[in-house]
């Protein structure tokens, strides 16, 4: 059996940490290459980072921070945020980022994996899903909708039938940032998570709703996810990344030890 991974999340604002709840209401709370260093010293398996409002603003992804965080972790990096061609996406592999997200510009235009996988590998490409739930109906089968431009664009894109889309395509990985949970810190969205990771092959990473260590042993049993992504519980210190992972070995779940 693979370790299941725990997976710290940057949301980058204007070269600056930002911290949302259900992706509005976003506050700056510090230096992005700070936190990046201390969760890499401090065990993390693995950083993700997001420019959160390069496909808003339509603009390039910022290199400069990638750099500046690729330079202080030797874990897997994954970056995302305005990333539209395969261009975009070696710019970023040159920058530091091991894996590259799609999220809105894959939506807009698919074939955009296809693209990637074929020039980077599938291992090396991440579809990143943003999803709000919503009512079961002839569009939405599953109730639950992709929304994209940071969760300003509703789609009437089923969740569960783009996860399958973006499998076939060639996306390696799934991250499955749910909106309704986003910053709540009461839990992440286990129906959608396990619903997901049910229906697809590769590794489905949970994200959205993490306060406290048994919300990662819930989503990682019976969210059925490959990997917990977390944010506010360690921007804010009222947890360490040691402290997770202990907790979450201690529950009997195999994960890389640093100790």
């Amino acid at each position: 059996m693979l370790s299941q991974r725990l997976i710290a999340c940057l949301d980058v604002r204007d070269g600056q940490l930002a911290k949302s709840i259900k992706f509005v209401d976003t506050k700056d709370i510090g230096d992005p290459v700070e936190k990046a260093r201390e969760y890499y010293l401090d065990g993390l398996d693995e950083l993700v980072f997001y420019d959160i409002t390069a496909s808003s603003d339509k603009r390039n992804i910022m290199l400069d921070v990638v750099s500046a965080v690729a330079e202080q972790v030797f874990i897997p990096l994954s970056v995302g945020g305005g990333i539209r061609s395969v261009s975009d996406a070696t710019d970023l592999r040159l920058a530091g980022a091991e894996k590259i997200n799609v999220n809105s510009a894959a939506v807009q235009r698919p074939d955009l994996i296809d693209e990637c996988a074929a020039s980077i590998g599938n291992q090396n490409v991440v579809l990143s899903m943003d999803i709000r739930r919503g009512m079961p109906s002839t569009e939405l089968p599953s109730g639950y909708e992709i929304v994209i431009n940071g969760g300003r664009t509703p789609t009437q894109i089923d969740a569960l039938a783009w996860a399958l889309e973006g499998e076939k395509r060639g996306a390696g990985e799934l991250v499955v940032n749910s909106i309704d949970a986003d910053g709540t810190q009461i839990g992440y969205e286990l129906v959608l998570t396990a619903m997901l990771s049910t229906a697809v092959r590769i590794p489905v990473i949970a994200s959205g709703g993490a306060g406290k260590p048994e919300h990662l042993y819930d989503v990682l049993t019976a969210g059925k996810a490959d990997a917990a992504l977390v944010a506010s519980m360690v921007h804010y210190g009222t947890y360490k990344v040691s402290e997770l992972k202990h907790y979450l070995c201690e529950r009997g779940l195999k994960m890389r030890q640093s100790w």
